[in-house]
């Protein structure tokens, strides 16, 4: 299959500089391997979501010259492929209804393991779902963060993939539009790496294909805390969107020329300079420089 990559946002507010600099390097990665690059809207947590937020990023994106090939996904109109998908792992014995409250797994290290809940069934209040998770390591590559190995049973437990209010969980609503968007390479934060051992898991029971992985370093704000929506980290300048592209650009290792002109032409110079090879590992600094 040819390059397909993709930038999966959730509407929980504006775009920060962190996410710009994971769009961009998703789509530099996609460009460079000549492939495409399409946009997902993770919109399946209504109490998180911001209003309006949604369309908000997506003007971003395009203020920064960032055009997806092809429509936008929103996860929330995918509700009957998560429901297929939820259908299959629970006919071939993969998931089990969990009552536990955070009470209950505090004994257990607040871990929920061996694949059957520790809480009595309760008949007039809905259920979590959860996936039974092997004893078993799994090994993959990241093409930037090298060999990774991951036990699932020791590390995620048997983890959420329908919540007690009926909301579909991030794990597995990602890996069924990975699957339905021919995603072949995922380049995001490197704090999903973590999910990706599950994601893998989850790939091989609905027998999906397992992308490429290449997650990115983190920026940091001045105090070293991850730039995040939870902790207002600034919008970037749609206004303005030069100098912020420009910083996004550098901490991707790309050298961007100065001079007049539009945001694509700024992204198409950079292409052409631009070598996944020159990605850095380590976490990044922020948006000091603006």
């Amino acid at each position: 299959m040819s390059y397909r990559g993709r930038f999966a946002p959730s509407p929980t507010g504006a775009l920060h500089f962190g996410s710009l600099v994971a769009a961009v390097g998703s789509w530099l990665v996609a460009r460079h391997a000549g492939g495409e690059w399409v946009v997902r809207i993770e919109d399946i947590d209504p109490p998180r979501e911001v209003p309006g937020s949604a369309a908000s990023i997506l003007a971003t994106l395009d203020a920064f010259g960032l055009s997806p090939d092809g429509p936008v996904m929103y996860q929330s109109t995918r509700g009957d492929a998560y429901q297929t998908a939820f259908e299959r792992l629970r006919t071939e014995g993969h998931v089990f209804p969990c009552w536990c409250s955070r009470a209950d797994l505090a004994v257990h290290g607040g871990m929920h393991r061996h694949g059957q809940c520790v809480a009595a069934p309760e008949p007039d209040r809905s259920p979590a779902w959860r996936l039974r998770t092997p004893d078993e390591t799994l090994r993959w590559h990241d093409d930037l963060q090298g060999p990774q190995s991951e036990n699932l049973m020791e590390v995620a437990g048997d983890f959420v993939i329908r919540r007690v209010e009926g909301f579909w969980a991030y794990q597995l609503a990602c890996v069924v539009d990975d699957g339905e968007q021919g995603i072949t390479h995922v380049v995001r934060g490197a704090d999903l790496l973590d999910s990706t051992g599950r994601q893998i898991y989850l790939q091989r029971l609905l027998g999906l294909n397992t992308p490429g992985y290449l997650h990115l370093p983190l920026v940091l704000d001045a105090e070293g805390r991850k730039l995040s929506k939870s902790d207002a980290a600034p919008p970037v300048d749609t206004t303005d969107p030069l100098p912020a592209l420009r910083l996004a650009l550098e901490r991707l290792g790309v050298t961007a020329p100065i001079g007049p002109g539009t945001p694509r032409d700024l992204l198409h110079a950079a292409l052409n300079e631009f070598k996944p090879a020159s990605l850095r590992r380590s976490s990044l600094g922020g948006m000091g420089e603006l």
